[in-house]
């Protein structure tokens, strides 16, 4: 058995995502375990090279977690020939032109979603990709998680008989920043920066639904700017993006799919993310972490009657889905899967086409919105 380094410039890694998901729980858990085993039975180990605009949040961000190198010379990081792999989770409106640079460099490129801002841009840089014959993957990290792999389980089981229809309810309060502080930096609410609740998770919607459900045909949704105002650093700002949407989406096998995006609501369920299917065999209710389902031979006989109390616990008649295996962070083992990917040829099935299809579905809901209409998915497709 050999072991082996894997250099990885990643940019971006000063903001919260990039810092807590791909830098400490993934790229560096994974140096923790001693690298990722290929099928042969070798072992690599990611180096990470940080990169950024800032070069005290690098300096800090790279004694923190005891890495040697850092750079805000991005150029510079392309042109060395040592670079395996160049990692974006940069700002969306920043993202494309990096990608593209990274591409004509001819290193392997993993980024966060959504690939672009827009399908069109998505597309170039799939094609881009494809002709210059390098590994690329897109990061769809809700797929790994325990309670969506424990709903994946109950499908491929045939548990649910016909699927009728799926529930997604998404959402939590974002403080506005004028008394509280925000969970949220101020761009994800300004429209020109890149910011919008549809251009952020009707991605991670779209891979969610067609990994687990099957392929979108059409959507209509209404897009929303709850919260006109808000403030960054105890200064009022415009918002000028979609803080809320709503959306019907119905898949090419007839299944119905209603999803509700909110950063302006309040959450009275188990998690920030759940999913309810309904089956003619049986339902279950998904989260991040856990799944429950009650199959039809549980399922009680409710009666409307509004005048007396609801006779029915109907929470007791679900059963929880044991977990399969350990509970591994979901960036950590999409990573891994790419790291294989890239040094031993394994199968990746997350390359930039399935970032298109996210923003597809992405150009569908805004032309939706703004059209007040159903809209096919292949309207938007080229």
């Amino acid at each position: 058995m050999a072991e082996r380094s894997i250099r990885i410039a990643m940019n971006g890694v000063t903001g919260r995502m990039g810092r807590n998901q791909h830098l400490e729980r993934s790229i560096m858990a994974i140096r923790r375990q001693g690298g990722v085993e290929l099928p042969n039975g070798d072992r690599v180990v990611p180096e990470p090279v940080l990169v950024g605009r800032n070069p005290e949040k690098l300096e800090a961000l790279a004694a923190e977690f005891g890495v040697d190198e850092w750079t805000t010379d991005l150029d510079g990081v392309l042109a060395d020939p040592d670079i395996d792999v160049y990692f974006d989770a940069q700002l969306t409106s920043l993202r494309a032109a990096a990608v593209r640079a990274a591409i004509d460099a001819g290193k392997a490129v993993y980024c966060e979603k959504p690939l672009a801002e827009d399908s069109a841009t998505a597309r170039d840089l799939a094609r881009r990709a494809q002709e210059a014959a390098i590994a690329h993957g897109i990061v769809q990290d809700k797929l790994f998680l325990p309670g969506l792999l424990s709903l994946r389980r109950l499908i491929d089981s045939g548990f649910f008989g016909r699927i009728l229809a799926v529930k997604g309810d998404f959402g939590y309060w974002v403080f506005e920043g004028d008394v509280e502080s925000p969970q949220r930096p101020a761009w994800n609410y300004k429209r020109e920066e890149g910011g919008g609740i549809i251009l952020d998770m009707f991605p991670h919607w779209q891979y969610v639904i067609e990994g687990l459900f099957g392929r979108i045909r059409s959507v209509v949704a209404l897009g929303k700017t709850h919260i006109p105002t808000r403030w960054d650093g105890g200064e009022p700002y415009e918002a000028t993006a979609d803080d809320a949407a709503y959306a019907i989406m119905e898949l090419e096998d007839g299944t119905v799919v209603q999803m509700n995006s909110s950063w302006a609501t309040r959450v009275y369920r188990d998690e920030l993310l759940v999913f309810q299917v309904d089956g003619t065999h049986g339902s279950a209710v998904a989260g991040l972490r856990g799944c429950r389902q009650q199959h039809r031979s549980a399922t009680p006989r409710p009666v409307w009657n509004p005048d007396i109390p609801n006779p029915i616990d109907f929470r007791a008649g679900w059963l929880e889905v044991p977990q399969v295996g350990e509970a591994k962070n979901a960036f950590q083992l999409q990573w891994e899967e790419f790291i294989r990917h890239v040094t031993a040829g394994t199968p990746f099935a997350w390359d930039f086409s399935a970032g298109v299809r996210g923003l597809e579905l992405v150009d569908a809901a805004w032309r939706s919105w703004q059209e007040r209409r159903w809209v096919d998915l292949s309207e938007v497709s080229a």
